[in-house]
């Protein structure tokens, strides 16, 4: 490739970098493998004739799929060794990322756990079509299915996901006084004031990967909830305290345990309260927590 090709070649990737990201990390819910898949496209990009590529964004997501599908079949196996459940590694995101709904809800906690239970084509198909608004003949083209297979496919996904979605989706606002609610008892440990902000079904998930300490299953009622919570958490004396932020495009908390960082606490809310805790205590998911990162569905 020639100087002037390599540099068309290097614009055209930085300027959809973010983009290309965003679709690994959905797809993968790793961001440390998002990375890894980002080079990989970076290396198989180079060598295309740039010049006779006549959309390069679809072309770049194209390569960003097929590389994340891969991917995902060897996390398949880390996951099944996996010490306990497995979160998606949270990511501090942009106030932009918040405002934008759409882009919100796609990298939500909440959303990424519900996609882990689809299988990797499915869940190739589900997050192009409906984050990225990619056309049937592009997603057939990326995962290797016809577009007649590709439209059945989507729809098979798309029900699975929204037989899980929240019943009823409160504003922001609602979420980030339900958040404030659940620091103030949190940090006075008052079993109370959890039960209050706690939906009756609430379940707790807490991923330590086998190197910090979590529960080894989620804990489901609010009673069981709240005293794992005043108990567990902190365990003896310790000071827990809790930072106010925004992860995956929604609120969360950042938890510190006598003032160091003990992992994120990302939530989700309905009507009814407080029905998802997501706990990621796990150090090697913690490493992207001091600066935010730009994710964008365009």
């Amino acid at each position: 490739m020639g100087e002037d090709a390599t540099d068309t070649a290097t614009a055209a990737f930085v300027a959809y970098r973010n983009l290309l990201f965003t679709v690994a990390y959905e797809m993968l819910g790793s961001a440390a493998d998002a990375e890894d898949v980002l080079q990989e496209t970076w290396l198989r990009w180079s060598r295309v004739d740039v010049g006779r590529i006549h959309d390069q964004r679809a072309y770049l997501v194209r390569i960003t799929t097929r590389q994340s599908l891969n991917r995902l079949r060897t996390m398949k196996r880390r996951k099944e060794a996996y010490v306990g459940p497995w979160l998606p590694e949270p990511l501090i995101t942009a106030p932009d990322v918040a405002e934008d709904v759409e882009l919100a809800e796609s990298v939500s906690m909440a959303l990424m756990i519900v996609l882990e239970r689809l299988s990797p084509t499915e869940r190739a198909v589900f997050v192009l079509r409906e984050a990225f608004e990619v056309s049937y003949d592009e997603i057939a083209a990326a995962v290797g299915k016809s577009p007649a297979a590709v439209r059945q496919i989507a729809h098979r996904a798309r029900r699975h996901v929204d037989a899980c979605r929240p019943r009823a989706v409160v504003s922001p606002s609602e979420a980030r006084a339900a958040l404030e609610a659940f620091r103030r008892a949190l940090e006075t440990r008052n079993v109370g004031d959890l039960l209050a902000v706690l939906a009756p079904q609430v379940v707790l998930v807490g991923d330590g990967g086998g190197i910090r300490q979590a529960a080894l299953r989620p804990i489901v009622t609010a009673d069981k909830v709240a005293r794992f919570i005043v108990g567990g958490l902190g365990r003896t004396d310790g000071v827990l305290t809790g930072d106010l932020t925004v992860v995956n495009g929604s609120p969360a908390l950042l938890v510190r345990l006598n003032g160091e960082i003990d992992g994120v606490m990302a939530i989700r809310v309905e009507a009814t309260g407080i029905t998802g805790l997501y706990y990621v205590r796990n150090p090697e998911k913690l490493t992207r927590l001091g600066a935010e990162t730009p994710l964008t569905l365009r």
